[in-house]
């Protein structure tokens, strides 16, 4: 009506403060661009491409047919959580009830959950950069400190003890971090992590979260959890989930496992957020840690592979420097030597600049490392077909060496 003032939406300083997710952004401009014609390669988001395997999605079917449609407990099935348990066991040699496990609708709600039962305002939790991009937002959603703690390439973008050691005050109460890591594909061998359990063992009040979603893509050694270590089983909190290694993002089941005072913790907060997780998808979960890990196993091999093809061809293009990943399924190179270059007029300032440009004019989506807290870093996804990633990579080295120097 005119004349009649216009009520105004107010938001909260916390939605108005808090970044969209860079992975999802990127992905979305890709699917609208293919959605115009163009022929885009995806190479953004961390999503397997294989199918869920047969026997998993079998098993959803038969609990629609059995009727498994009413509401669940909010920290999932017990034959789940027993089911969860046993994999511990059988992969980790840890002991867990089903009372210290919570299935959440993805590690993503797991690692929610955990932040916010364990920081209090201006509590600091420290991680390794490069890092997955939800864990700053979630700590900033806690009004917690994001402490990150810089690697670096050239150490394979590994933290030191020294480093650690460094880092961690009377302030710390959270250490989260993944292995292998999102984005870099870092893993921390017993070795490593060793001398890590060293210098927690002088912080007794720091709590570790072990992201561990990519266990089972895994290229170079056997996994090993921090929870293993005697000192730390009591002050660990494991993620873990079926997204990665079953091919199962969109079912969305994650589940954390930890002291039951914290799995106490995670349920309360869950119970008022989204209380249980999809029935179809716990008894699909069920099947999946249950079954033959041959498939999985299958999948792993053609990440390995594709890994190598991506290395072979990406360090042929001059200025792109890259680690040997070690796991999950990216590469993570430097290219900040392509920095204050111009495409077509215009002058990359930033890994954002450069993954527009790449997006614009060679239609390959990638991710900017800045997300991640390396800004120098881009993120590339070799969740694709073999065919996919030589045509990409072959759209990026032309790219590259189209870029113009100012002084030319």
């Amino acid at each position: 009506m005119t004349g009649q003032a216009q009520t105004i939406p107010h938001l909260s300083e916390r939605v108005l403060h808090l970044n969209e997710s860079e992975t999802i952004k990127m992905a979305a401009m890709a699917r609208e661009m293919k959605q115009r014609g163009i022929d885009v390669i995806n190479l953004s988001l961390g999503e397997p491409d294989f199918e869920a395997p047969l026997h998993i999605r079998a098993a959803a079917k038969k609990a629609i047919d059995e009727g498994h449609s009413h509401y669940p407990p909010v920290t999932g099935y017990l034959q789940l959580r027993e089911a969860i348990c046993k994999k511990f066991e059988r992969d980790n040699g840890l002991h867990f009830k089903p009372d210290q496990i919570v299935v959440s609708t993805g590690a993503k709600q797991s690692l929610a959950n955990l932040i916010l039962a364990l920081v209090n305002p201006g509590d600091e939790v420290v991680t390794p950069a490069p890092y997955w991009v939800s864990y700053a937002a979630q700590v900033q959603l806690a009004d917690g400190t994001f402490k990150p703690i810089a690697t670096s390439v050239q150490d394979n973008f590994k933290l030191s003890a020294q480093q650690l050691d460094e880092a961690l005050t009377d302030r710390t109460r959270v250490f989260v971090f993944s292995s292998p890591c999102n984005p870099t594909g870092a893993f921390y061998t017993r070795e490593h992590l060793q001398e890590l359990v060293e210098v927690f063992d002088r912080h007794p009040d720091v709590f570790i979260i072990s992201d561990e979603i990519y266990e089972y893509m895994n290229f170079e050694y056997a996994h090993v959890s921090i929870a293993e270590f005697e000192s730390m089983k009591e002050r660990t909190a494991i993620v873990n989930g079926i997204s990665k290694s079953f091919a199962m993002t969109g079912w969305r089941l994650g589940y954390m496992a930890g002291p039951k005072w914290l799995a106490d913790a995670c349920a309360r907060i869950q119970g008022q957020f989204t209380s249980g997780t999809s029935t179809i998808s716990q008894m699909a979960a069920i099947e999946a840690l249950t079954s033959d890990l041959e498939p999985t196993i299958r999948m792993r091999e053609a990440f390995r592979k594709r890994r190598d093809l991506v290395l072979e061809l990406i360090t042929r293009i001059p200025g792109v420097i890259s680690n040997k990943p070690e796991g999950a399924f990216y590469v993570f190179p430097d290219v900040s030597a392509h920095f204050g270059k111009s495409c077509q007029g215009k002058v990359i300032s930033n890994a954002d600049d450069l993954c527009m440009a790449l997006l614009e004019h060679a239609h390959v989506s990638v991710v900017p490392g800045d997300a991640f807290g390396e800004p120098r870093c881009i993120r590339i996804s070799y969740a694709n077909s073999e065919e996919n990633l030589r045509k990409a990579v072959g759209r990026m080295e032309t790219f590259f060496e189209a870029l113009s120097t100012n002084d030319e």
